[in-house]
């Protein structure tokens, strides 16, 4: 493998030569081939005024146009670009210097505040972030004036990402109230913001402890004044051990469809550099599709993984088992360029949080249109070179029928909907269908992967028998809607009629029409592990 000169060895040929000198070389120097060898490496060292550092990665100075830097985070779902580029350094025998004629030089930046600094000064053409954070670095002016456009997703975080709760704290909806360590601005925000919407409560409903990063946020798990925290995996199997009755309430194991890595360069760089940013969005993805077809190439990217972070092959591995690596037919359903995908889209993510951010004071005004903010361009040209099935899309889970012990298993979030049927009737009308587009769809595509309970739930008005029949027969009218309006497994959903025997507190008696109203919902609650 062709290597470049290090910082060491360029130093130690200039010391040679200044040796040489000192003790009167001069011959040797000027009239001999060694010597004119050694002045122009000396030359060669002295003109290049890039620093390298330890992994040698240029940070400053002069820019070598046929390589494109790129950004990186200590995270496992940049293992098929590291795969491909044979290590995070530019070199030759990368499959993109040999596939596409440029090189790669990946760099490890966890501060994103400097990574985003360093892009702004040139320094990087290409930096991470997720679909839902985006917004923070599209809003803004000052970032904004660089027209950043995000051009791919890297993967969906699959158990990386973690809420965890202190003894008493058994559902999402036992958050209200309490004490969160949060790091803000972050991804974190949006696990947090996720989790709360399932259980019907909003970011207002808890006290949110702000820290600069997930680490901290696990730090300060481990004192009195918290109940909750958003972390990082392996920090939430760490945290949990070291506080008794605490526990893990809820990962991006069951929020399958919520944290959604993405790369993004300014519209100069794509202008300018088209042809790599293309070979580097279809390099990647043949990547995606050779790790997920072989166990030697899946250990290759973990041992790639482990050094650039400098941690072992076996590390490597642990932080790649946290991700899915979405691949061409992923990509071209999170840009929203499959008509027929009725799931999570990077729209949904970026323009949700782009109102939230807002709502919390984070950001200073909604960020411009997701359609303003993406580059399709790399996606669509790769879709001829990309073809069979090591590119489709991840298949929606397949769900097995509903079982007794689900009817009654414990909920990791219930969230109350009031669908005003007519009485006696169990269709739904448009407003009903509206009511649960915008307050249960998208709680039921985060959680793609884990099953919902749909309860129908009645007033005491009629016999208890009819009232049972007919909150059944909502209840699946409900989940009926949920299938063929955005294509759910019909084993997803496990049907329930408790007619009027589950009332809302303090309703019991039905004393008011008011209370008859609370009582006439539909419960939509979270099962499965």
């Amino acid at each position: 493998m062709a290597t470049r000169l290090t910082g060491f060895s360029k130093l130690v040929i200039t010391l040679l030569i200044l040796t040489a000198i000192f003790f009167g070389g001069r011959y040797l120097l000027n009239s001999t081939k060694l010597g004119q060898d050694l002045k122009k490496q000396a030359e060669e060292a002295s003109a290049e005024k890039g620093s390298t550092d330890e992994k040698g990665s240029t940070t400053s100075g002069t820019r070598d146009p046929n390589t494109l830097r790129v950004q990186l985070v200590a995270w496992g779902g940049y293992a098929p670009g590291l795969y491909f580029n044979e290590g995070p350094n530019a070199n030759e025998q990368s499959r993109f210097f040999k596939d596409y004629g440029f090189k790669v030089e990946f760099k490890v930046e966890n501060d994103l505040l400097n990574a985003m600094n360093a892009w702004m000064a040139g320094e990087y053409d290409v930096l991470v972030q997720t679909a839902d954070a985006f917004p923070l670095y599209t809003a803004p002016d000052d970032i904004n004036a660089f027209q950043p456009k995000a051009f791919m997703q890297v993967d969906w975080s699959r158990g990386g990402d973690a809420v965890i709760v202190k003894r008493g704290i058994n559902t999402a909806n036992d958050l209200k109230g309490k004490r969160i360590a949060v790091a803000v601005p972050s991804p974190a925000q949006t696990l947090l913001n996720s989790t709360l919407e399932a259980a019907g409560l909003k970011y207002s409903d808890v006290t949110v402890v702000k820290t600069s990063d997930n680490l901290k946020a696990a730090e300060l798990f481990r004192s009195q004044d918290i109940d909750a925290a958003v972390v990082w995996s392996p920090d939430d199997l760490k945290a949990t051990s070291d506080v008794p009755g605490s526990k893990i309430l809820l990962t991006t194991v069951q929020q399958s469809h919520i944290i959604a890595d993405i790369m993004f360069a300014s519209q100069k760089t794509i202008d300018e550099k088209k042809n790599m940013i293309h070979g580097f969005y279809e390099g990647w993805m043949k990547g995606v599709a050779e790790l997920n077809s072989s166990t030697a190439n899946h250990a290759k990217a973990g041992k790639y993984l482990g050094e650039m972070n400098g941690l072992t092959q076996e590390d490597g591995l642990g932080m790649m088992s946290t991700v899915y690596w979405t691949g061409q037919g992923d990509n071209i359903n999170f840009f929203g360029l499959n008509s027929n995908y009725k799931g999570q889209k990077g729209q949904d993510l970026y323009e949700k949080m782009s109102k939230k951010f807002v709502e919390t004071g984070d950001s200073p005004k909604p960020a411009p249109a997701w359609r303003s903010v993406i580059y399709t361009g790399a996606v669509t040209a790769a879709q001829a070179n990309l073809t069979g099935s090591a590119y489709d899309a991840e298949k929606s889970k397949v769900f097995t029928p509903a079982t007794k012990a689900e009817i009654s298993a414990p909920a990791i979030a219930s969230k109350p909907i009031s669908i005003n049927f007519a009485s006696g009737k169990f269709a739904l009308d448009e407003k009903d269908k509206t009511i649960i587009d915008l307050q249960f769809a998208d709680v039921a595509k985060t959680f793609a992967n884990i099953k919902v309970r749909v309860e129908g739930n009645t007033d005491n008005v009629g016999s208890k028998a009819t009232n049972k029949a007919l909150s059944e027969k909502r209840a699946k009218s409900v989940a009926d809607y949920l299938k063929s309006q955005y294509g759910m497994d019909a084993n997803r959903f496990i049907i329930v009629g408790n007619g009027p025997d589950k009332p809302v507190a303090g309703c019991e008696s039905n004393a008011s029409e008011e209370c008859k109203a609370k009582n006439r919902r539909t419960e939509f609650q979270l099962i499965g592990g």
